[in-house]
């Protein structure tokens, strides 16, 4: 068995790369030996969209030891489940920076594309090979998620192209509401603790100042979130505490304002604040127009602290 797995903290692409993929390589082969996983809980958005197509949530892997896998949608260790060190990795499908090193030759690819199932469906879609329009619809639900429905900064023309492809695919009219209304499953945010807020789609990140937890909270709706951000930053400072952190930023995102709220506690605070040209209030600060972890939050707090 060879499992193809995104990222830990897994979200809709994450899940959806796993699936599409698992099947694209079994269909090429003629075999059934690649297998979709998980390596976390899904979110709301994600459960959402699989059980609406008839999906099952992948199987949920707690260690890659000792497993040949597929890395999808991730290449860096820290963003991989545990014992992805003791595994036999055979191939990477990301769309994210490059920080990876094997000793070993594999395959490897890397396109800066808005999502990894733009970079699958192109697939699907080049070699013509059979796709129903659950699949699609599944697919399209992951890129328009990661572009946030194409107001993201990383939206590319290919994504666009694809998206077009996959709503036709998908049967579905209009892709822009279609987008609108997965979101909506994340604005409901009072069946959450403020732990579950925190671990929604986080990813770690190893700087030369220190480790840094960002987490970032897509929704049509801040308004409840907005109410909890005293107590989501009580969350926050027991989890760096906990986790040694350098760091721990929770920004959330309103698609239809365009723009993110950002909770950050932090050692360095004033750094933060001039990597982003801003000053904080209590740790809080609304930024603009900021959308993007990967292309606009990131690279900021690279340059600051990874010097």
């Amino acid at each position: 068995m060879i499992y193809v797995i995104g990222h830990k903290s897994p979200d809709l692409d994450s899940i959806v790369a796993a699936i599409s993929y698992a099947d694209l390589k079994n269909k090429l082969a003629g075999t059934d030996i690649y297998k979709p996983a998980r390596a976390g809980e899904v979110n709301k958005e994600t459960e959402h969209v699989l059980k609406k197509f008839g999906f099952s949530i992948p199987e949920g892997l707690k260690s890659l030891s000792g497993k040949q896998v597929v890395l999808v949608d991730h290449n860096e260790e820290a963003h991989s489940l545990e014992g992805i060190d003791k595994g036999e990795i055979l191939e990477v499908l990301d769309h994210h920076k490059i920080n990876f090193f094997h000793e070993e030759a594999l395959e490897f690819k890397s396109l800066p594309w808005g999502s990894t199932s733009t970079i699958i469906a192109k697939e699907y879609f080049d070699r013509n090979i059979e796709m129903d329009k659950n699949l699609a619809a599944i697919m399209l639900s992951a890129v328009l998620s990661d572009t946030v429905i194409t107001k993201s900064s990383t939206c590319t023309d290919m994504d666009r192209q694809i998206i077009e492809k996959l709503s036709e695919k998908a049967e579905i009219a209009d892709w822009h509401e279609f987008g609108k209304e997965n979101f909506k499953i994340n604005s409901s945010v009072n069946d959450l603790s403020a732990r579950e807020v925190l671990e929604y789609d986080y990813k770690n990140y190893d700087f030369k100042s220190g480790k840094f937890f960002i987490d970032q909270f897509l929704t049509v709706d801040s308004s409840d979130l907005e109410k909890r951000e005293d107590e989501l930053m009580a969350e926050m400072e027991k989890f760096k505490k906990e986790g040694g952190y350098h760091s721990v930023i929770l920004f959330i995102t309103d698609i239809i304002k365009e723009g993110s709220k950002f909770l950050i506690v932090s050692d360095e605070m004033e750094k933060i604040e001039e990597a982003f040209s801003t000053k904080t209030e209590e740790g809080k600060v609304y930024l603009e127009g900021i959308i993007s972890r990967k292309k606009e939050v990131v690279p900021n707090l690279t340059k600051a602290f990874d010097k």
